[in-house]
């Protein structure tokens, strides 16, 4: 990633908030997140300037057990006709980041991701933001912005709404 902008700290009421919009179907709170991220300085920029919005992608078994991807859903909020979500692919299932240590993070998410071999050439040379709900120890982001990396896009910033205190 060459930036990485964040809206809030990831504590009350945050994490009730995201954990209703992430785990319990509050779909609803899309707007109102999105709305936030936006008014995070630097963000407004960042996607008024972007040429893809990549949501960070789920696996086949989470979406299946969620009904929705919640990164999706802000994506289509903050920049309609810019979301690219067939773009980053999720290549194998991996347990839930929360529950694990750094190390455990980074070697559980290598080879998690893939850009999709005929949408590669998109990137090139474009601006493209990445983005996520919650970042820990950026992890995940990193592996993503990696495998995007590989498509020679000009710049990737990150987006993420709450960011924990690690």
């Amino acid at each position: 990633m060459d930036a990485c902008l964040c809206a809030v700290t990831y504590q009350w009421p945050w994490t009730d908030c995201i954990a209703g919009f992430k785990f319990k179907n509050d779909t609803g709170l899309a707007a109102t997140l999105a709305e936030i991220l936006m008014r995070t300085p630097g963000v407004a920029p960042v996607l008024a300037a972007a040429d893809a919005v990549v949501p960070l992608p789920l696996s086949a078994p989470r979406l299946a057990e969620r009904g929705y991807n919640q990164t999706l859903l802000l994506a289509r909020r903050l920049a309609p006709g810019r979301v690219r979500a067939d773009v980053l692919q999720r290549t194998r299932h991996t347990l839930p980041q929360h529950e694990k240590t750094r190390e455990q993070r980074l070697k559980s998410l290598v080879g998690a991701f893939s850009v999709h071999p005929a949408r590669a050439g998109d990137l090139r040379g474009q601006r493209v933001v990445l983005l996520d709900d919650v970042m820990t120890t950026g992890a995940t982001l990193r592996a993503a912005a990696g495998e995007l990396r590989k498509a020679n896009p000009r710049h990737i910033t990150a987006l993420v709404i709450a960011r924990t205190g690690h």
